[in-house]
């Protein structure tokens, strides 16, 4: 079993990716909605909803943990390596991806790239550090987009949330920029916003990197699992088996239509 982690439904997201490339798994998807979201708590509340679910996970002996999780990842990802023995898969913005796609030029220069993240994400060491090896430092632009967290654990995925958007993109020079990197899972429920306001920006989120890097682990681990009759998906809200299924199967639904 695999277990995945996210502060609320933004990590459903990254599910779909993974099931798309490993299909033949059990999975076990952990939503703290109880708590979310977190762009509003402190880290030391961060690392005890983190910890709750990791010793959930534990208790049902999965062979891997992925932090679906911007936030999460950024306050609690070094201390849980250090000390587990499982893999722990963590979700970061697509910057390298960006990086490596956008070589479009303004004015004799590289366009910029505008990386949408929750506040956490976006002031941590660990997001200037990835910054920082690739030197973009002068190319990366941030922008918090917190409400967005909000509007997605209410199924708000038009109206309020497009001119959420709008109204936030309305205070940059969008021709300054080449791409968007949409740095929380639950910010890929607004990709079609995205790409209406600005439909000659480039969308890159992590889901598809951090997806095939599990798979590679488990591959190398030689931990996959090869029967299809295994497939199946626990969906568990904050330590309690949810008592909402459909509340995810319309969350999944909605995200095939992304795709």
């Amino acid at each position: 079993m695999i277990g995945v982690f996210d502060s609320g439904i933004g990590g459903l997201t990254l599910l779909h990716e993974i099931i798309e490339q490993l299909p033949n798994e059990q999975y076990c998807y952990y939503a703290d909605t109880e708590n979310v979201p977190y762009s509003t708590k402190t880290e030391e509340q961060i690392k005890e909803f983190v910890e709750n679910a990791v010793n959930f996970f534990l208790q049902k002996n999965v062979k891997a943990i992925v932090l679906a999780c911007n936030t999460a990842t950024n306050v609690c990802v070094e201390d849980l390596r250090s000390r587990l023995n499982i893999p722990i898969i963590a979700i970061q913005p697509a910057v390298k991806v960006a990086v490596d796609y956008d070589s479009t030029k303004l004015n004799g220069a590289r366009k910029k790239i505008l990386v949408c993240a929750t506040p956490i994400t976006l002031r941590s060491d660990r997001f200037q550090r990835l910054v920082d090896s690739l030197n973009a430092d002068t190319i990366v632009e941030r922008m918090a987009l917190p409400e967005l967290v909000k509007f997605a654990e209410n199924e708000i995925f038009d109206g309020p949330s497009f001119n959420y958007i709008k109204e936030t993109l309305n205070q940059i020079e969008l021709r300054k920029f080449g791409s968007f990197v949409l740095g929380c899972t639950h910010f890929t429920y607004f990709e079609p916003i995205f790409k209406k306001l600005a439909p000659q920006l480039s969308i890159f989120d992590g889901n598809e990197g951090t997806a095939r890097h599990l798979k590679n682990i488990l591959e190398k681990m030689n931990l996959l699992e090869n029967s299809q009759s295994k497939f199946s998906i626990e969906y568990i809200e904050s330590g309690k088996p949810t008592v909402n299924i459909m509340r995810f199967n319309r969350y999944i639904d909605f995200i095939k239509t992304l795709y």
